[in-house]
């Protein structure tokens, strides 16, 4: 891995059911995406390309098969870090979706992110995010 937050999230993908996934295609990108579902992820970096903003596309991810509040804490932590590590003077854009839930507590996913969140609150909002 380029990164050693790729490769964390890739030894947690390896420990758990679920399905974690993180590739940095631009570290200074202001495009970021957190998508539930790999189907919806592909839409979702199809789409950023589609409306003009792939060359500011961040990273390519999803989680998905029903992640623990940890893993998905972990897993928001880490991308949110990898974010703020450059500002940018337009700021930056996090795109946070998915498709449909089969499985997935989206209450736990949903209370993993919102932790990671709080954590960052000040350097989120420093950064124009």
């Amino acid at each position: 891995a380029a990164y050693p937050e790729e490769a964390l999230i890739r030894e947690m993908d390896g420990r758990t059911g679920a399905s974690l996934k993180l590739t940095i295609l631009n570290d200074r990108g202001r495009v970021w995406t957190m998508v539930a579902g790999g189907g919806a992820s592909v839409v979702y970096a199809d789409t950023v390309a589609d409306y003009g903003w792939g060359h500011e596309l961040a990273n390519y991810g999803e989680y998905s098969g029903a992640p623990s509040t940890e893993e998905t804490f972990i897993y928001a932590k880490t991308l949110l870090s990898l974010m703020l590590r450059y500002k940018h003077p337009e700021g930056k854009i996090l795109i946070i979706g998915g498709g449909i839930a089969n499985f997935t507590d989206v209450a736990a996913t949903f209370t993993g992110l919102i932790q990671a969140l709080q954590h960052y609150t000040a350097e989120i909002k420093e950064h124009g995010i």
